[in-house]
């Protein structure tokens, strides 16, 4: 009888046990399912939240010309994506990172509500900044949060943006600080 009660017991806790991993597996969103990826074209490292695309194409950063490389993941109806571009003359520097900053918070029709310096993995100075604009209606704002960068010859852009009731701050703080420039 002790026995079988002592049996019971046992495969009861293994019971709860499987059933506590399952469950707690199911709380794990797929929608986020974080991928390490490199740089295909700048030596950068960062975790995506599904299989990256890359392209390259030529921009216009306010009278720079540059081939832009970018490498975007989209999950939940967000965009996350790495930009970086080659920019030979470090006086130009500065001036590429603030242009690829206006245009970003173009693109959503937004206002930089927040901005702050902020280091990278390896301790690398970049700006952030978090700034709202009008989403695909009138009733959804739009939220970006981005990070310009320096690093040797290259300018970069490290990007979040999308509903901001769909981009949770654990997806923003996963995506930068994964961010490592090479």
């Amino acid at each position: 009888m002790a026995f079988n009660s002592l049996f019971n017991s046992k495969f009861c806790w293994r019971v709860v046990a499987v059933v506590a991993i399952l469950v707690s597996s199911a709380a794990c969103s797929p929608t986020w399912n974080w991928r390490e990826v490199q740089g295909t074209d700048a030596p950068y490292s960062v975790l995506f939240p599904g299989k990256p695309s890359s392209m390259s194409r030529p921009i216009d950063l306010n009278g720079l010309k540059v081939n832009m490389s970018m490498t975007a993941s989209e999950a939940n109806d967000v965009t996350f994506a790495v930009g970086s571009a080659v920019v030979a003359d470090p006086a130009q520097r500065q001036a590429a990172l603030l242009a690829m900053q206006v245009a970003m918070v173009r693109n959503i029709g937004g206002e930089i509500r927040r901005q702050q310096a902020v280091q990278l993995a390896g301790g690398i100075a970049a700006v952030e900044i978090e700034a709202i604009g009008q989403g695909r209606n009138a009733a959804e704002k739009t939220l970006l949060v981005a990070r310009f960068a320096s690093n040797d010859n290259r300018v970069y852009q490290a990007v979040a943006v999308g509903p901001q009731k769909k981009l949770p701050q654990e997806a923003i703080d996963t995506f930068f600080s994964s961010l490592a420039l090479h």
